[in-house]
């Protein structure tokens, strides 16, 4: 990440998307007016205009973007200028059909919506750099234009295309991969089995459907391939328009939700200059203030600890769930504020104002169908009331003591077909490890498994990791030898990077640091569970995941109580070198779990933020010379909580406790505390 490139705004930035063309002109005023009076300070602008830009091929109109930069700038609001490359124009695919996207199936999918292009095709390629370089040339020196917004959501609907144009980009990454050397992809891929060895480069497909399961590495390397290609049209536009305006910022947002996982972030975040991330809620999540946490905890680790952009969410419901829940009162405050926990320097929305016509006129906005004779309308100026007040948290980060292992090359891997259990999901074994910990206040990174500085974290938790390779499995190992703690779950080192088994026994690559020896995984069947007995709560119960495995050299902390494999560990632990090494090797019931992760933590010497009520969310951001506590209630029922500074949303002083109003959100300044909130 390019530390010179910054977005040069006060304070935290509010918007969201602006879509004026979708409007008579004489509406944009009325929009100044408002965003005024909400307190809008960035907009983004342009992202799906290219038929508007470019009404035919080379032939562009600018007129009507010149008039809305100038709107915005005369009205003190900046713009994040997108280039409006997920949606080509009709006219684009009318002179260029080999571009459209094909499916697994082999069908040629049409244009009608966005993101219907190959991301290997030339064609595309070349009407993207065309548009994104007279953009560039027209608006870098404009004084509105605050930040370059790159496309939108790449591969969120054609993370994949299957087309032989796609085939021979994945045969050129190929080569580059492997040297040229066909020997050592066939290795890599095991082509020994089912008869799929290559003699020739042009023998090699994408994994198509066929009649059988696909070859697991070849699946992998083409999830690899496909998030390189899409990350290599976002280098190839932001190096146009880095040419042309060398201090503006450039992001493109991502998506970290709970449902995406077409793109490894770890690869494309140094890529940008600040990290944005669009984050909706799902309708049917209990618990949906847990993924609001995670997620933005995730996407400040990509931004190296920084803070980071929300480029999307929304004010109500969005429009593409089978029942679009509407946010109830004071949701949609407590939602922005958590992202600003979490990390965020900004808060934006999808989108401004509620369009009437096209595929997303249910989805919720700033200004909604009712205008502003609505909650929401209210709730909007409130929000940018409070992130006025909140403008000194810009730039604060948010120390942790304690790090989560995440990798999407684990995350693909453990998903494909023909694992022990088919019930396995990455993001779901995640979360249950992370929720005890947002639960109890503690601060979490997230981390790649081979990330260099461990030491400087008390815990490590490794909730799934099924792949590894070599130098992350010996990174952890270093950092239990070196006297940290770690905490292992089930299948986890099971296979290299190239998909192999790790041969001798699971859990593969951490045997010797977990002190167990396992021989064979006893998935669970959907709804069956088993009892645990030992340093365990009573009644302690477990689903999903057991495994048969013996002690070299770790200490039982729990069993099966009954079940197939009664009598046998179920939880370890194993001192390392100057650390500790636990290995969970089920996966227990939430209270279970909690209580287990608490012991670890508690050994590792990590103690939660600040002591709160059950359901009552802290989390500290740090700054130069005060903290910020930010303190929200889930519970409807509102606290007393310790703290002594100010709380900035009210202005008020702060002495011995804050009160916390029900369903409501307080912010403390805070002297700073020491390392890790301790």
């Amino acid at each position: 990440m390019t530390t010179e490139r910054r977005l040069r705004l006060p304070g935290i930035a509010f918007g969201g998307d602006y879509n004026p063309e979708q409007w008579p002109e004489e509406v944009w005023a009325e929009d100044m007016a408002l965003m005024r009076e909400a307190g809008v300070t960035m907009v983004s602008v342009g992202i799906f205009s290219w038929a508007l830009l470019e009404p035919s091929e080379g032939v562009h109109d600018f007129a009507r973007t010149d008039r809305i930069l100038d709107l915005l700038h005369g009205n003190g609001i900046a713009a994040d200028l997108a280039t409006p490359t997920a949606a080509p124009p009709a006219w684009f695919f009318k002179a260029h059909p080999d571009a459209l996207p094909v499916d697994r199936d082999g069908r040629t999918l049409s244009y009608g919506s966005r993101q219907t292009f190959c991301p290997s095709s030339p064609a595309y390629r070349t009407a993207a750099l065309r548009i994104a370089g007279a953009l560039a040339e027209r608006y870098a020196d404009h004084p509105a234009v605050a930040m370059w917004h790159v496309h939108n959501e790449y591969g969120c609907h054609n993370a994949e295309c299957f087309c032989d144009t796609s085939a021979a980009a994945f045969r050129r990454w190929l080569k580059t991969k492997y040297g040229n050397d066909l020997n050592a992809l066939n290795h890599a891929w095991g082509t020994s089995f089912w008869s799929q060895w290559y003699y020739d480069w042009e023998e090699i497909i994408p994994p198509r459907a066929t009649g059988a399961d696909p070859n697991p590495t070849h699946r992998l390397d083409w999830r690899r391939f496909c998030s390189d290609e899409l990350l290599s049209l976002y280098t190839t536009e932001r190096d146009v328009l880095r040419r042309a305006a060398p201090d503006l910022p450039v992001t493109t947002n991502f998506m970290v939700m709970h449902n995406f996982d077409a793109l490894d972030y770890w690869r494309w975040a140094p890529e940008l200059d600040i990290v944005s991330n669009d984050h909706y809620l799902r309708s049917t999540d209990p618990q949906s203030e847990t993924d609001i946490a995670l997620c933005g905890d995730l996407v400040r680790s990509l931004a190296g600890g920084r803070p980071w952009l929300l480029m999307e969410h929304s004010t109500g419901a969005v429009n593409w769930q089978p029942v679009n829940r509407a946010k109830g009162p004071g949701e949609m405050r407590r939602n922005a504020l958590a992202h600003v926990a979490h990390g965020a320097d900004g808060i934006a929305y999808f989108q401004w104002r509620a369009a009437k016509a096209g595929a997303e006129q249910w989805h919720s906005a700033m200004l909604p169908h009712a205008g502003t004779d609505s909650r929401i309308w209210q709730e909007v100026v409130r929000l940018g009331a409070d992130l006025r007040a909140l403008a000194e948290v810009r730039g604060s980060t948010s120390p942790a003591r304690v790090a989560v292992v995440w990798d999407w090359n684990a995350r693909w891997a453990l998903e494909m077909p023909c694992q022990p259990s088919g019930e396995l999901r990455f993001q779901d074994l995640v979360r249950d490890w992370y929720t005890p910990l947002w639960k109890a206040g503690v601060a979490v990174d997230f981390v790649r498994p081979d990330a260099p500085d461990l030491d400087r974290y008390q815990l490590v938790l490794v909730p799934s990791l099924y792949l590894v390779d070599e130098g992350g499995a010996a990174g952890l190992a270093a950092f239990v030898e070196g006297g940290g703690t770690l905490a292992v779950g089930f299948h986890s080192g099971a296979v290299d990077e190239n998909c192999h088994v790790r041969l001798g026994g699971y859990p593969g690559a951490f045997r010797e640091i977990l002190g167990v020896h396992g021989d064979e995984p006893f998935p669970l069947l959907p709804g069956e569970s088993v009892g645990l007995a030992g340093q365990v709560p009573q009644d302690a119960t477990a689903d999903l995941w057991t495994e048969h495995i013996r002690l070299t050299g770790a200490e039982a902390v729990a069993a099966y109580a009954d079940g197939p494999l009664a009598g046998v560990p179920a939880i370890t632990r194993h001192a390392y070198g100057s650390g500790t090494a636990w290995y969970v090797a089920t996966h227990p019931a939430p209270t279970t779990l909690a209580a287990v992760l608490g012991r670890v933590r508690e050994e590792a010497g990590v103690r939660p933020e600040r002591e709160v009520p059950a359901g009552v969310e802290v989390v500290r951001r740090r700054g130069t010379g005060a903290d910020y506590l930010f303190l929200i209630d889930h519970t409807g029922r509102g606290a007393e909580i310790p703290a002594d500074g100010v709380e900035l949303l009210t202005g008020k002083p702060v002495v011995g406790s804050v009160t916390l109003p029900a369903g409501g959100v307080a912010v403390v300044r805070e002297p700073v505390a020491g390392p890790g909130g301790e």
